[in-house]
């Protein structure tokens, strides 16, 4: 079955979707035995095709199949000097060495690069966010792809001489064999690309659970991955897809053939999941809720951090874990300030998210919008002051689209500790650093921040020890500007760990500490007699 009837949908076909489709890629192979679903366009909320999720016993047999597969793709990680023919023998060298998972990671970007187009037109149609945005996450993966080649050829290990006579220490870094990586639906492609490029190329196979109300893009890039492998002879189970429910990620959260999970979302979810790996002592890597804040002090460059602002309040709808929520703003700028990013607002046009002049799109979905007018009430209860937007200014009624708001609060409003997923902006004043570093840190999130000066002194204590205790410090860009190698705030409600930083890589290998005796004499036994 095809698009036949909908033309502005056959571009979906050569990405290999139908109007029905199986949900699960396991073992090599497509099929699902779930319940059916639509997906729909935020835009319009109409379907655009039906999806066929896994279920728990398709779950079950894809990872057999991705155990039995890693075997494979798995190889010990060594430096690249070895001191005697008798420990090279000693090596099991498995079948696929770094650089050889490389190349298939080289190809799997170019496979992206491929499709580049129809895959953010895709993520643009079932995800909401506009065309531009679509496009530059399936950019992202390819960037990670490109990032993860060079990295294949650098993992080794460390040779250190020991104390001990005739005696070497190795540091041995091994795949952990499976990678879980639970994504959401305001990046249904790019953070799956984080996650994966790293992973494979240091061994390890992936398990993948995208998004409920994103199948489609997750089904067009698994095909996308599978093509590359199914080409070089590999087994298809190095990769595995599953659409579903919830019942899908709790069971890749308790699965103990699953070392590391690495999740997106909520950060009551992430709590979840977290509970679940470690009661099997396993590892997470968590991105969880941001609420983020922009710095502009007084001798800030004022179009550079108005642009700024504006980008990262309203970017995706403010739909990102890096949006910018809160906005601090010297007080002897504010007026001025304000007035310029009232005025910028105002130019906003919120619409069809695949029109190229659009620049704000809809909400994910119905309850998206639900949620963002009712926390424009509890703002509007306690004591907001609504510049841009507000309660009753919603458009297209039966539709996803928002107003974009700005707010004056109190900073110590019950409200603005929590996270709202819109595009809304709370202002504030402040008099001197010390008190914009504070306001910055009195939220339980701890994701991204931003400060805009000129101040050396101002950069460094910001990024210092007294500054922002966010995972990313930002200077004079976005919040939303630099996501690709954040480090997440492991004390705070954003949870913790490393994606496509330089050392990144270590998250999905664990380290072996060897000691060699290439000797004939055992130190520590010295005058024993074994005869």
């Amino acid at each position: 079955m095809d698009f036949g009837s909908r033309p502005e949908l056959r571009f979906l076909e050569d990405l290999g979707l139908q109007a029905t489709n199986q949900g699960c890629y396991g073992g090599g192979e497509w099929r699902a035995g779930g319940k059916s679903v639509s997906s729909l366009s935020p835009a319009s909320n109409q379907p655009i095709a039906t999806v066929i999720e896994g279920s728990l016993e398709d779950y079950e047999r894809s990872l057999k199949a991705c155990e039995s597969a890693r075997e494979s793709w798995m190889l010990v990680c060594f430096s690249g000097f070895l001191f005697s023919p008798i420990l090279i023998q000693s090596f099991i060298v498995r079948q696929t060495p770094a650089p050889k998972r490389g190349e298939i990671v080289r190809q799997i970007g170019d496979a992206f690069r491929k499709n580049l187009e129809n895959l953010g037109r895709l993520i643009s149609l079932e995800m909401g966010k506009i065309l531009v945005e679509g496009i530059g996450e399936v950019q992202e993966v390819i960037d990670m792809c490109d990032f993860a080649v060079g990295l294949s050829r650098q993992l080794s290990g460390l040779i250190l001489p020991s104390e001990r006579p005739n005696h070497m220490m190795m540091e041995v870094w091994n795949p952990l064999g499976i990678v879980g990586v639970i994504t959401a639906f305001n990046f249904p492609c790019a953070v799956l690309g984080w996650n994966a490029c790293i992973a494979l190329v240091c061994g390890n196979c992936v398990v993948w659970k995208g998004a409920p109300t994103t199948p489609l893009v997750s089904i067009a890039t698994t095909k996308i991955i599978a093509g590359v492998l199914e080409r070089n002879g590999l087994p298809g189970a190095i990769f595995t897809c599953i659409c579903g429910g919830a019942e899908i990620g709790e069971a890749v959260a308790k699965d103990s053939r699953i070392p590391l999970v690495s999740f997106t979302g909520s950060s009551k979810v992430g709590q979840i999941v977290q509970c679940h790996v470690n009661s099997r002592f396993g590892k997470c890597l968590l991105e969880l809720s941001g609420n983020n804040a922009i710095v502009v002090m007084d001798d800030a460059d004022l179009s550079l951090a108005v642009r700024s602002v504006l980008f990262a309040a309203v970017g995706t709808a403010g739909q990102r874990c890096t949006t910018c929520r809160r906005l601090f703003v010297h007080q002897a700028i504010y007026k001025d300030f304000i007035e310029k990013l009232v005025t910028a607002y105002g130019q906003l046009k919120v619409g069809d998210p695949l029109k190229h002049d659009t620049l704000v799109g809809p909400l994910h979905s119905s309850q998206s919008k639900q949620a963002f007018e009712q926390g424009l009430e509890a703002i509007a209860s306690q004591g907001g002051k609504f510049l841009t937007g507000g309660v009753g200014t919603t458009t297209s009624p039966g539709e996803n689209y928002v107003t974009p708001s700005i707010v004056e609060i109190s900073h110590d409003a019950d409200v603005v500790k929590e996270e709202l997923f819109g595009p809304l902006l709370y202002v504030f004043q402040f008099k001197t650093l010390d008190e914009a570093i504070a306001m910055n840190n009195s939220v339980p999130q701890g994701l991204s921040s931003s400060i805009f000066t000129k101040s050396h002194e101002t950069i460094f204590k910001w990024i210092g020890p007294t500054g922002s205790d966010c995972g990313i410090v930002n200077v004079n860009i976005p919040t939303n500007g630099a996501e690709i190698g954040g480090a997440f705030g492991g004390e705070k409600a954003t949870g913790g760990g490393r994606e496509a930083g330089s050392d990144s890589w270590k998250q999905y290998m664990h380290r072996a500490t060897c000691t060699i005796n290439y000797g004939k004499t055992l130190p520590l036994a010295q005058g024993i007699n074994f005869n």
